[in-house]
């Protein structure tokens, strides 16, 4: 006869092992699934997730558990947990985990330590990795005894959750086992998710400021689509008849087909966001940190405005007026913030009607911009102008398909031809700028959205880092498309031989297999595509059939965008003889 659980009431503690707390406290926190490698460390743990309703995803490589728990919560909101083995397994997801801390993303490391008795001996796969960790984390929390471990994994969540960010969760691998009494905690008692909207002072200058703006322009972040803002902020932008520009690679953040969206700022991104954005005496920053990279000038346009006043509107105080210089400062919620700044709009300025000048001039900046794009996708390239590919490939997407980009230079080219309008469709590698991210983000997407369709635009020195995971996606069941742009090189790097370095390519030029046939060969679907009229079939196509799919666009390796560091490089000056052929100033000699 099995044994029937009794009903364990509030404030009691029951016995159980460590295991068993640590799956019970993933339990209380919705955690549906832990991705990462299987591994001895953690094997006790590994055992009881089948019973208590967790399914583990096994990898080709720990980098790429990081990279999908990262998507994942960026769709669901709910923070990812991934796991691997003490020393190589763990290390292994340095640079995933990274990318998910740079981008903000609450994700849990459950990390197995090498065993009490033998620590110092430099045991086999023994590493000090809460040292690793340390500067790519928002904490460490080491479990200090077995009996600490539900309560030090309840604090891994809470700093994760409050921080935005990732926290490793160090635990010896021999604590996994033995005896302990404790309760298992639901969230709501060791953690608060619900953020205020700021200082009353604060809202009240910023709602000032707005009201006596003669333009205002509004830039939309991260914040706003985490924290479910966007109704909020179309709110205040139709009040003011303010145009909206969202930050670097958070094309999601605003509906693109709004009359006064303009498209993202940054590198690559959209010329009439930048040309309005630099008219505004009053910047509205809702939920975004403003970094230094997607602020920098592009396409010549230096369009941040020097001299308008800002607001800034962050929930975590370390990003206020990093990078910028503000006028005020919210330390909010970028929903809550958005929904008072309107109240007290609403009270200074009634009954306000909409500008008609400034529709009309968002909408011819959005014409000329779109025409523009158009008209770069329509030189031929030999085989396919990337652009192309692009513009094909973004008319066939579901208005629910959810968008994965790596880094590189389609990838982020992309950045001007990808338009979403609705949250959480656009997930991009953001500033870590790590390549290797936009496959395994979108495995997590998709599992985070199985009802909706993923599609992964990556170069192919990218593909050559994630490729492996094709087995991972067909193994799962995961139907994601992967749309690999193949132009047999790095090409952000190239571009920077071509401008800098007087076409000596080196390490730039890479040499690639069949991608579509190696896709088969894993058991996916693989189409190879060498016209631009075959790109947009091909989508439509590798939707439809619901299975894990390679398109392989085989796309010119000379047309390619602008450097994506100008302001990091300089032309080459060398002193010794033996190099004086390669100064720029002998190129012409």
């Amino acid at each position: 006869m099995p044994q029937v659980e009794k009903k364990i009431t509030r404030g009691q503690k029951v016995k159980m092992t460590p295991s068993e707390a640590i799956v019970e406290t993933l339990v209380a926190e919705g955690v549906t699934h832990v991705s990462g490698i299987v591994g001895s460390a953690f094997m006790d743990m590994l055992d009881l997730f089948p019973t208590a309703g967790i399914r583990f995803i096994g990898v080709r490589h720990e980098q790429t558990a990081a990279h999908m728990a990262d998507a994942y919560t960026r769709i669901s909101g709910i923070a990812g947990v991934v796991v691997g083995q003490n020393g190589p397994g763990i290390t292994n997801m340095v640079t995933s985990v990274a990318a998910a801390n740079h981008a903000h993303t609450p994700l849990v490391v459950i990390s197995p330590s090498a065993g009490t008795p033998t620590v110092g001996w430099d045991g086999f796969q023994e590493c000090d990795q809460v040292s690793i960790f340390k500067a790519i984390t928002k904490e460490t929390v080491r479990v200090p005894h077995p009996s600490r471990v539900a309560d030090c994994l309840r604090t891994a969540f809470r700093i994760a959750y409050a921080e935005r960010g990732a926290v490793l969760f160090d635990i010896p691998r021999d604590y996994f086992y033995g005896e302990l009494e404790d309760e298992i905690l639901q969230p709501h008692q060791y953690r608060v998710d619900a953020r205020g909207s700021g200082s009353p002072e604060a809202l009240n200058r910023a709602a000032k400021l707005l009201a006596q703006a003669k333009y205002p322009v509004i830039i939309s972040g991260r914040g706003t689509v985490d924290s479910d803002g966007i109704e909020a902020v179309r709110a205040i932008a139709e009040y003011l008849t303010a145009p909206v520009v969202v930050s670097y690679m958070h094309n999601d953040a605003f509906p693109a087909d709004h009359p006064l969206a303009l498209g993202p700022i940054g590198y690559m991104g959209s010329k009439a966001a930048m040309r309005t954005l630099a008219k505004a005496d009053v910047v509205l920053a809702i939920g975004t940190r403003l970094s230094v990279f997607g602020t920098l000038p592009c396409y010549d346009i230096d369009y941040f405005p020097k001299k308008a006043q800002i607001i800034q509107i962050d929930i975590n105080p370390r990003n206020i007026a990093r990078t910028h210089p503000i006028e005020v400062g919210i330390i909010g919620d970028a929903r809550e913030a958005s929904i008072e700044i309107f109240k007290r709009l609403k009270e200074l300025k009634p009954d306000l009607q909409p500008n008609q000048e400034r529709l009309r001039e968002v909408a011819e900046e959005k014409q000329k911009w779109e025409e523009e794009l158009v008209s770069l996708a329509m030189v031929e390239g030999d085989p396919i102008n990337p652009r192309r590919a692009l513009l094909e490939l973004t008319k066939v997407l579901p208005e629910e398909a959810i968008v994965t980009t790596d880094i590189g230079n389609v990838s982020s080219t992309a950045n001007a031809y990808l338009k979403f309008n609705q949250p959480r469709k656009h997930i991009a590698a953001l500033t870590f700028g790590n390549t290797g991210f936009a496959y395994p983000a979108a495995l997590g997407a998709k599992i985070a959205r199985p009802d909706c369709p993923v599609v992964a635009i990556i170069g192919d020195g990218a593909w050559g880092m994630s490729l492996h995971e094709v087995s991972t996606a067909v193994e799962h069941n995961i139907p994601v498309v992967a749309c690999v742009f193949n132009n047999g090189a790095w090409c952000a790097e190239k571009k920077n031989q071509v401008d800098y370095y007087n076409n000596r390519f080196i390490g730039s030029n890479i040499q690639n297999p069949d991608f579509a046939k190696v896709a088969e060969s894993m058991g996916a679907v693989g189409i190879r595509v060498e016209h631009a009229d075959q790109v947009g079939s091909a989508v439509e196509s590798a939707i439809k059939s619901n299975k894990p799919t390679v398109i392989d666009i085989q796309v010119d390796g000379t047309q390619l965008a602008p450097p994506f560091r100008r302001d990091a490089l300089k032309m080459p000056v060398r002193l010794l003889s033996k190099y004086a052929h390669l100064d720029h100033r002998n190129w012409n000699n």
